[in-house]
This record gives C-alpha cells, structure tokens and sequence, in this order.
C-alpha cells in the first residue's frame, strides 16, 4: 500500500492491519461475499492494499473520466473503474498512474486493460486489471459516465466509500456498514487459523482436524 494510504481506524485496526488481512480471508469472514472476478488481478509488485472506493463508469474504450475521478479522490482512496464489458483496451498507463500517485491514492482497480506495465511497477502504485491491451483509448469530452454512482463488477455491487482490499490472491469488497464486523470476524479467523497451523506442525492430520473421514 502506498505511503500516501489514509491512517484512519476500522474496528480499531489501521488500514495497514486491515490490508494485512488479506482479500481471501475477509471474503470468508464475510460469509463468502465482495469476490471481484478472478481475472482482475494485480499488474505490479507489492499490490497489498485497503481503501474506499471511488468508483467511476466510463464509456467503452474511453478514459476521459478516468482522468476526471484521479481529481476527485481523497488520499487513500482506492478507485475503482468498469467500462461496460469493453475489456480489450489500454485504459490506464504510466501517465495517469503518475497523476494519481502524486494525489496518494492508495490503488486503482480496473474492470478491463492497462498499458506501460514496467512503467506502472516503477511509479509504484498498485495496479489491478484484467490484463494489459495496447489499444488506445478516446476522450471524447461528451461521453456519458459517472463518478461515485453505483458499479457493478462482475457479481458484485461496489457502492462508494465500500471498502476494497487487494493483494496477490485478488481484490475482495466489503460494504462499509459490515466493515466493522468483517474486520473482528476475519481477525478472529487469522487467529484460529495461527493454532490450526501449530497443530499441523505438531503431527496432526487435517482429516482429523476437519473431522472429514478418512
């Protein structure tokens, strides 16, 4: 998470705790929920991050409103971008991922394609895709978008001010008003697992300790 990340508290955790936690364990602490699809997955090292959303639907193959949203974040913020299903273009490259460095937001996550990967990994700023596409984008000054509306991401309905976490296992997001709990919950889970995993050291057999027969 870039240094620039808000130090604001959840459930008496700091944000960088709450990334810690990892995207994998509070999907499960939250019953199952926020999984974005697998294929958005991080385009450069060190990707672990947590943040609020600021969501932004822009049209296909078009970022001008990309480059609006970059202004409209607060640092820590996470935003997070979907294009209709329009994946195969290079909506989000070195330039904007300068931009959005020097505004300190915390990561950008992008339903569809960027571009510049070894420049991305250079600026720093964790980056999630779908993948990287040498398309060019347009601007076109009177296409129709949003910022800070409603976004569907695969199955999942992101909210602004939802809170995203991603690291190298993908990105989950969980609705603020659960925040709270799934943060207890996922750390009641880390630490159920720290014993599981002592035991395991000890010689016992996950069958035995699942109770699945044998």
């Amino acid at each position: 998470m870039t240094s620039g990340a808000r130090r604001e508290v959840v459930a008496g955790v700091s944000v960088e705790e709450v990334a810690a936690l990892g995207s994998a364990t509070l999907h499960e602490a939250g019953g199952r929920i926020g999984a974005l699809p697998a294929a958005i997955r991080p385009m450069t090292p060190s990707p672990s991050f947590a943040g609020p959303a600021v969501t932004v639907l822009g049209p296909p193959a078009d970022n001008l409103w990309l480059h609006r949203a970059v202004y409209r974040c607060e640092p820590g913020d996470v935003l997070l971008a979907n294009f209709g299903g329009a994946y195969e273009w290079g909506y989000w490259g070195e330039v904007l991922s300068r931009a959005a460095a020097e505004r300190r937001i915390a990561a950008v996550v992008i339903d569809g394609c960027v571009r510049d990967l070894v420049r991305l990994g250079e600026v720093g700023l964790p980056v999630f895709a779908r993948g990287s596409a040498i398309r060019g984008t347009v601007k076109h000054f009177d296409g129709v978008g949003a910022i800070n509306g409603d976004l569907v991401v695969g199955e999942i309905v992101v909210r602004p001010g939802d809170w995203v976490v991603g690291d190298e296992d993908g990105v989950v997001v969980i609705p603020r008003d659960l925040m709270a709990t799934v943060v207890t919950q996922a750390q009641q889970r880390v630490e159920k697992e720290a014993r599981f995993m002592q035991e395991l050291r000890d010689g016992k057999r996950t069958l035995d300790l699942y109770g699945f027969p044998a």
